[in-house]
């Protein structure tokens, strides 16, 4: 699933495909914006984590799950 991250005073937004739930990631969010931790730690489909640091997330904005597309057209 897609996930996009807006981080203060940065001019673009991280955008990672992730294999966690919506759930896994809602509540490694809520996590981390509640305090309980001081990174927001997120892990991509290729196994490479991306931290913020939880005081300068700004949105984030979780999307449905993705599927692979084959082919040349547009749908």
């Amino acid at each position: 699933m897609e996930v996009k991250i807006g981080v203060q005073h940065a001019p673009r937004e991280i955008v990672l495909e992730s294999g966690q739930s919506a759930e896994d990631v809602e509540r490694t969010v809520s996590e981390a914006l509640a305090g309980k931790e001081q990174l927001l730690s997120l892990t991509d489909d290729k196994g490479r984590k991306v931290l913020v640091p939880a005081e300068r997330v700004a949105y984030v904005e979780i999307g449905a799950p993705t599927q692979r597309r084959v082919g040349f057209g547009t749908v």
